[in-house]
Parts: C-alpha cells; sequence; structure tokens
C-alpha cells in the first residue's frame, strides 16, 4: 500500500513538473522584426532569468537624399549588419537594457550632378568642368549599441511573445570617398585636389550620420 501511495504521489509530482516546464516554455527562441536597421531576424538564449543573449542580421536599402557642400545629392541608405548583445532583465519581467555591437557594412551612396557653377573644395566650377560627383559615406564595420526595450518572449504565458526596442548604435567618423566622371576637368590634378578637400567638408557635414538611431518591433516564438 505504502508503496502504491508513493509511487502515485511520484507520479502526480512529475506530472506538475513536466506541466509547469510546458507552461514556462524552453530557453530558446526565434524572431522577426523591422525597424531602422530594416527586416531582420534573430535568436535568443536565455541564460538565467535575468539575462538573455540575442544575435540576428538586418537588411535595409531605401532612398534618402542628402545636400553637402553645394551640390544635393541622390541617395541610397545600404545596410546588411549581423548583430550580438546581452539584455538585462533587472526585474526579471518584460523590460530590459541592452548592450552589444553591430557588425558589417551601413553606407550612404551618393551621386550629384550640378546644373549651374558650383563650389568644390573652396573654388567654383561650372557643371561642365565637374560633371557628375559620385561617392560613399561609410561607417565603421563594428558599431557598438545601447539601448532599452521591452520583451515578454520568456516572461508570457504563451509561445508567441512581442519585442520593442529603441536605442543608438556608434561608429567612428564616416569614411568619405567621391570620384568626379563626365567633366573636362575630372581627370585634371588640380581639380582632384579641390575634391579631396571636398570629401573633408562631407565627411564633416556628416558627423551626426555616425550615431545611428535604432527603433524595431517584432514578434518573437519561443521553444
Amino acid at each position: 500500500m505504502k508503496m502504491r501511495i508513493f509511487a502515485a504521489t511520484a507520479g502526480v509530482a512529475l506530472l506538475a513538473a513536466a506541466g509547469a516546464h510546458a507552461q514556462e516554455g524552453g530557453d530558446f527562441a526565434v524572431g522577426a522584426n523591422v525597424g531602422t536597421p530594416g527586416l531582420g531576424l534573430e535568436a535568443q538564449y536565455r541564460l538565467n532569468d535575468s539575462l538573455v543573449v540575442r544575435g540576428g542580421g538586418d537588411w535595409l536599402d531605401f532612398d534618402h537624399d542628402e545636400t553637402y557642400g553645394d551640390i544635393a545629392y541622390k541617395g541610397k541608405i545600404k545596410s546588411k549588419t549581423g548583430g550580438v548583445f546581452l539584455d538585462w532583465h533587472p526585474m526579471q519581467g518584460g523590460f530590459f537594457v541592452s548592450g552589444g555591437s553591430y557588425f558589417g557594412k551601413r553606407k550612404l551612396n551618393l551621386a550629384g550632378t550640378p546644373t549651374r557653377d558650383t563650389q568644390i573644395g573652396g573654388v567654383t566650377f561650372t557643371p561642365a568642368q565637374i560633371g557628375t560627383i559620385t561617392g560613399d559615406v561609410e561607417l565603421s564595420d563594428a558599431q557598438p549599441f545601447v539601448g532599452l526595450g521591452w520583451d515578454n518572449t520568456f516572461t508570457g504565458d504563451g509561445a508567441w511573445g512581442f519585442r520593442a526596442l529603441a536605442g543608438v548604435s556608434f561608429s567612428d567618423s564616416p569614411k568619405v570617398d567621391l570620384t568626379a566622371s563626365g567633366g573636362t576637368l575630372s581627370n585634371d590634378p588640380t581639380f582632384q585636389q579641390r575634391l579631396r578637400e571636398e570629401e573633408a567638408e562631407v565627411r564633416d557635414d556628416a558627423k551626426d550620420f555616425k550615431y545611428f538611431p535604432v527603433a524595431q518591433v517584432g514578434v518573437t516564438y519561443r521553444f
């Protein structure tokens, strides 16, 4: 009789533990998000009730015109980044503080064709002399990140979760490369020197670009 009572009690305990584990869910999750870094996919792993490690990738491609100096450029932002982050949930709830880094390419492609006399490196040239100016404003390959967010992936009752994140990534001063083509002075050494000075001016104008705002929302599924 005692053995039967013990077996029944053990069985109930095992079922209760299994039910609690099923309700709690696993420590691994995948998700999809959208935001300023683009469209993204990520994976999460819960280290404990306070710490979650995340990794993923984002893809972005959209038009973004800019005017630097006297030249109005047609621009396109292209970004392909991966990232590794650690999320700290200080109250073991949805709120978290995140830190980590993005890795990869974030750049702004530029193309401008002046239609009037324009200063290049402090000297005025005609449209025929300049031709078309193309180039890139490129951020550093590694961009540290800090942010705040809400994520109930491992605190909600179901397998599906919701997350939102806001923060900023940091780059070194942007790298700027400009090239002239199609103008009568495009290959002239003196004009090329002025173009190098123009690069420095664009680099200074684009210095705020190194602070890349990150805002994302997404859904997750826990295993």
